[in-house]
């Protein structure tokens, strides 16, 4: 192989993996018709990854980099499928061998290097995919004095869902430090596409739909029914909330009611969403990761689907029934939801025509939450932070607008990620329906709330709307 210079492309081969041809899985047909429906937008489900390899170990150079890579394209065959259309349907193409590039970024400073890392990050995640005719895979590499210091993974979401993205980032790990991975997961796209499109998996997929169309028939067509505002420009802002509170608040909400953290934080959220827009019952799509059954843990595709998550806030009694009320009920409905989050996108789609038909009016929540943590808590839970620790951890809080799109096919998307640090939380809005001061007073009321409710002074669901108004004010 030719030794890179800096800013280089070097190209390395893979070969002796199995070829085929299969429908799309039901994750990967969710991903292209959401990609349809971005256009060219749809730079905005690429997905990155940065792996640190200076930091122990043996010094890795290009050549031992470039084998671990081409020994991960072999392993996943995620990596190695293209999606084609023929005849108006999209398909999996999967390829035994090929050849792959890898950006290099010479740097002098090694302080430099996670910064140029992150820049790399961002070039190999910036540009939509050529789905057809480009490995659903870019690579990059930071070097400095001969010693690569970081890989880089810059993944098309048809590839990878954010836990394969981690899974990946292990078995890379692990082949350029040992050269073995251990056991790969026995199933593959490929397999899952032709086992979803079997009359067996076609059942499965509608006996989850019904639990859809019931939720749907107890919900509001949108939570989102009018425009409120003329749009920005561009029309699609995301707000930023950084907060050392929530971690600690939300383990305290969690224990204390025997829920998960992101039960408490997608009740939340669907609680003020409701009484922003008046409604009695919330709606919302929380993303599945569909790895509990079936020995998908490690496998490396993109399964997550959309679940539906109704929440009745008419059916907690009393003017004086408060946040924590909802929580008894919110954590079965999220279980029912995730359970049936596996179906055929076009059967979803005809059930809300039929839906939308029935009632008059188009029916969709258009309300997403994805709790992207994916660490799973270990060892004896925290003590109950006090409240004078949720104060001055609060003052720490920072709200911002760091993103803005042109198109995003929703109205109200909430991420949320981080750690026991610090949560993250992100709410890209259609500013149509959610101007910005809107976005920021989700933001401020959903720490609000859970804040509270941790310290032992939950709000009622009569001072919701109050709330909103408040923190819209910045109050």
């Amino acid at each position: 192989m030719t030794a890179a210079t800096a800013d280089t492309t070097v190209s390395f081969a893979f070969a002796g993996g199995r070829a085929g041809d299969a429908p799309l899985t039901w994750g990967q047909r969710a991903i292209w018709h959401a990609i349809g429906r971005t256009r060219p937008n749809d730079h905005y489900f690429n997905i990155g990854r940065v792996l640190p390899l200076a930091d122990r170990g043996a010094p890795v150079d290009l050549s031992r980099l470039t084998d671990a890579l081409a020994a991960l394209v072999l392993r996943h065959e995620a990596l190695r499928t293209v999606v084609a259309e023929e005849g108006g349907e999209a398909r999996q193409r999967l390829s035994g061998q090929g050849s792959a590039e890898v950006r290099v970024q010479d740097v002098a400073d090694p302080g430099e290097a996670a910064a140029a890392a992150d820049e790399l990050l961002s070039s190999l995640t910036a540009r939509r995919f050529d789905y057809a005719d480009e490995w659903p895979v870019r690579f990059g590499a930071v070097r400095h004095a001969g010693r690569i210091t970081h890989a880089v993974l810059g993944l098309c979401h048809l590839a990878a869902d954010g836990h394969a993205a981690e899974v990946l980032v292990r078995d890379l790990r692990l082949l350029v430090r040992r050269g073995s991975a251990g056991p790969v997961c026995a199933d593959t796209p490929l397999d899952l596409g032709l086992r979803q499109a079997s009359p067996a998996g076609r059942r499965s997929g509608r006996a989850a739909l019904d639990h859809w169309e019931r939720g749907l028939r107890a919900a509001p067509p949108t939570m989102f029914p009018e425009p409120v505002a003329p749009p920005r420009t561009p029309r699609f802002w995301t707000g930023r909330l950084r907060s050392a509170a929530l971690p600690r608040a939300v383990d305290a909400v969690a224990a204390a009611h025997r829920v998960s953290g992101s039960t408490v934080l997608l009740a939340a959220s669907a609680a003020l969403v409701a009484a922003g827009q008046g409604h009695s019952v919330a709606a919302v799509m929380p993303i599945a990761g569909n790895r509990a059954a079936g020995g998908h843990r490690t496998l490396v595709s993109t399964l997550s689907q959309d679940a539906l998550f109704v929440l009745r806030l008419d059916e907690v009694a009393g003017p004086d029934a408060d946040f924590t009320d909802l929580l008894a009920d919110a954590w079965p409905a999220a279980l029912a939801g995730y359970r049936a989050a596996a179906y055929d996108p076009a059967d979803w789609d005809a059930l809300l025509e039929r839906a939308a038909a029935e009632r008059g009016t188009e029916v969709h929540p258009y309300c997403c939450f994805n709790d992207m943590r994916l660490v799973e808590r270990v060892g004896p839970p925290r003590p109950a932070p006090r409240p004078d620790e949720l104060d001055l951890l609060r003052r720490r809080s920072v709200l911002d607008f760091p993103a803005t799109q042109d198109r995003v096919a929703c109205r109200y998307c909430l991420h949320v990620s981080g750690d026991d640090d610090e949560l993250t939380v992100t709410l890209t809005a259609d500013t149509a329906y959610l101007p910005p001061d809107t976005i920021h007073a989700h933001l401020r009321a959903i720490e609000e709330v859970v804040v509270n409710a941790s310290a032992g002074h939950p709000h009622r669901l009569t001072e919701l709307p109050a709330l909103l108004t408040a923190a819209r004010a910045g109050r």
